[in-house]
């Protein structure tokens, strides 16, 4: 929403949903889909590879099913089951009176991005995009539609539960749920499509981004560990020991949020892997301008700070900037300047407002695996392919119960 006026009512009705004290009635969802996932990976790590000890697995998928899993129970008041299929798949509507078909998720979201954002720094093609014979156009615009009828599908099937004064659905504190109770400065509710439209927007940032995270965080520091065997893994597992409860399945926010170590892996892992890598466009509104160095951009430029850039820039980071290295984040160690040029989550009013769900969702991942599995890495580097966001390729790992 680029009118600053509109912006600040969406965004007071958003932050709202995303305050700490509503981010902790999540975690019950997140529990749900948690305890499912490790279900699967158990059932994984019962098959080891005859000779290793460790059963195969490629990480990635298995981020994303968890990742869109989550969302869409934050998002839409239930789950979309990729964890339990083991498949990227969700039930769709593009059209309204259309009938409902099977999709991709992940996928989908991913073409989605590609295009929009192709189409977004290029808007003379728009008028043309769907008569262009390259099939990235024509998937992309069809992604476009699929996605919007996920989001078409899920937010009906809430609604109608609403309708029908259902008790489960009235009592879920979900990210939906405050959506519907919302009011604006009128006191009037949302309107359904500006509820779908935010809906969907919030299984679009919450989603890929969390998932292509939590998977570069586990190639980081098992990569940081393969090369420096008992730095990493050792000294992160002795502190989920101690905070976890002993016979627990999955980790609680309470037991791991303060934990400093995790933290410093999962920050160390989001600069070497910025999800968002590309810049993100900011105008210039000042009448003067602003200087940067040398150089005076004017009213009205378009600037961005790509989030790979700064984080692996050895002026700010040190030599070392390549290196995964969890204890540059200790306070002795941290510069102001480093403090500043950190910026996964972005900066100011147009930040990502969800990070408070984010940096939850991480959390327990992270620590509900390290402290319930071994794990060795298969792969010697992490590929990614950058579109709107950093994903990576694949993530090839072993992996067996403690």
């Amino acid at each position: 929403m680029r009118d600053r006026v509109e912006h600040g009512r969406k965004r007071k009705i958003i932050a709202h949903a995303f305050s700490p004290g509503a981010v902790h009635a999540f975690e019950g969802h997140m529990s749900e889909n948690l305890r499912r996932w490790i279900q699967q990976l158990d059932r994984i790590a019962l098959n080891p590879t005859p000779g290793r000890g460790h059963a195969r697995m490629d990480m990635m998928p298995w981020c994303t099913y968890l990742a869109f899993d989550v969302i869409g129970d934050l998002a839409f008041g239930a789950s979309f089951g990729m964890v339990a299929k083991g498949r990227d798949e969700c039930e769709s509507q593009p059209h309204p009176d259309g009938p409902i078909t099977i999709t991709t998720g992940a996928e989908t979201l991913n073409r989605r991005g590609e295009v929009s954002s192709t189409l977004g720094l290029l808007p003379a093609l728009r008028p043309f995009a769907k008569y262009l014979p390259d099939p990235f156009f024509s998937k992309g615009l069809q992604s476009v539609s699929n996605l919007q009828g996920i989001a078409e599908v899920a937010v009906s099937r809430r609604l109608e539960l609403a309708k029908n004064n259902d008790s489960v659905s009235k009592s879920r504190r979900d990210i939906l749920q405050m959506l519907v109770e919302a009011k604006d400065a009128s006191g009037q509710p949302m309107q359904r499509q500006e509820l779908l439209s935010e809906a969907l927007t919030e299984l679009i940032a919450g989603s890929d981004t969390v998932s292509n995270t939590a998977c570069a965080i586990f190639y980081w520091i098992l990569d940081a560990e393969r090369k420096a065997p008992g730095t990493i893994v050792p000294h992160l597992r002795a502190e989920l020991d101690a905070a976890i409860p002993v016979g627990a399945d999955i980790a609680r926010f309470e037991h791991v949020k303060n934990l400093p170590f995790l933290r410093r892996c999962i920050d160390e892992a989001m600069r070497l892997h910025s999800t968002s890598a590309i810049g993100l466009p900011r105008i210039v509104t000042a009448s003067q301008g602003i200087t940067y160095g040398d150089r005076v951009y004017s009213a009205g430029t378009v600037l961005s700070v790509p989030s790979y850039t700064i984080h692996h820039d050895a002026q700010v980071w040190g030599d070392d900037v390549e290196k995964f290295k969890p204890d540059r984040w200790l306070k002795e160690n941290l510069t102001p300047r480093q403090a500043l040029c950190f910026n996964p989550f972005s900066y100011g009013p147009r930040a990502c407002v969800g990070q408070n769900v984010a940096r939850m969702e991480l959390s327990l991942i992270i620590s509900t695996a390290f402290h319930r599995y071994d794990f060795e890495l298969y792969q010697q580097a992490l590929e990614s392919h950058e579109g709107f966001s950093k994903k990576p390729d694949e993530c090839w790992l072993g992996i067996s119960r403690r």
